[in-house]
C-alpha cells in the first residue's frame, strides 16, 4: 500500500466517527484527529514518507509491531501507547479502519460519560 492510499483510508474513516473533527495546531504539514479535543490519530510526512499515528493499548502495540513490518513506535509519541503505521505491504485497508476506530474508542474511553459522543460506545461510526 502507497502512502496516499494509507492516509486516505485513515483520513476517511476518522471523518465518519462521531464526533471527530480535524485540526491542523502544528501546521499544514501535521493533520490531528480530535474528539472532544483530545487527539486519536495524527498524519504527516516523515521523510520519504506518509505516515499515520494511532494510540493504541500497549500490549496490542506490543502485537502489532511484532506481526507487521510497516508498524513501529509512535513517531514524536509515547512509545508504549501510540503505534506508527507507514505504507507498505504488511496493512491492508481493513486493518487500518480497525486500528483508526480502536484509537478513537480509547480516547472516547477515558472521556467523562456525559462528553462521550452519542454512539461511540458501539460501532463510532455516524449514523
Amino acid at each position: 500500500m502507497d502512502g496516499k492510499t494509507l492516509q486516505d483510508t485513515a483520513h476517511k474513516h476518522a471523518e465518519s466517527l462521531a464526533e471527530a473533527g480535524l485540526e491542523h495546531p502544528f501546521g499544514p504539514d501535521w493533520e490531528v484527529f480530535k474528539v472532544q479535543g483530545k487527539v486519536f490519530m495524527l498524519m504527516t510526512e516523515v521523510p520519504g514518507k506518509s505516515v499515520v499515528i494511532l494510540k493504541s493499548d500497549p500490549g496490542e502495540a506490543e502485537a502489532l509491531r511484532k506481526t507487521h513490518a510497516d508498524i513501529t513506535p509512535g513517531y514524536h509519541m509515547n512509545k508504549r501507547h501510540w503505534i506508527t503505521l507507514a505504507p507498505g505491504g504488511s496493512l491492508d485497508k481493513k486493518l487500518i479502519r480497525e486500528l483508526v476506530t480502536e484509537s478513537y474508542r480509547l480516547v472516547v474511553n477515558n472521556l467523562p460519560r456525559p462528553r462521550r459522543p452519542v454512539g461511540s460506545g458501539t460501532a463510532g461510526a455516524r449514523s
